[in-house]
């Protein structure tokens, strides 16, 4: 459990920026070819703020993941006195 433990912390740590760059990359192609004016302007202010709300779910990722590489969860505690 230990090593699946380890595997899915690199996992996550790769997840992480491999969808913040797809979804830049979505926005980019979404924006451009969006008419221009209002159109335009509604698309990239959409995307904007998808991208505002993902960045710290992507970061998160990335430290989750390092936390679970670094073998921090390979003990929990089982009841309050081990907090």
């Amino acid at each position: 459990m230990k090593s699946l433990k380890k595997i899915l912390g690199l996992v996550w740590m790769i997840l992480g920026p491999t969808a913040m760059v797809f979804m830049a990359w979505q926005a980019w192609d979404k924006v451009s070819k969006a008419e221009a004016g209002v159109a335009q302007t509604n698309t990239a202010l959409q995307w904007g703020i998808i991208l505002l709300i993902f960045i710290p779910i992507a970061i998160g990722l990335v430290i989750f993941g390092k936390y679970a590489l670094a073998g921090e969860y390979d003990h929990l505690p089982e009841n309050s006195e081990e907090l």
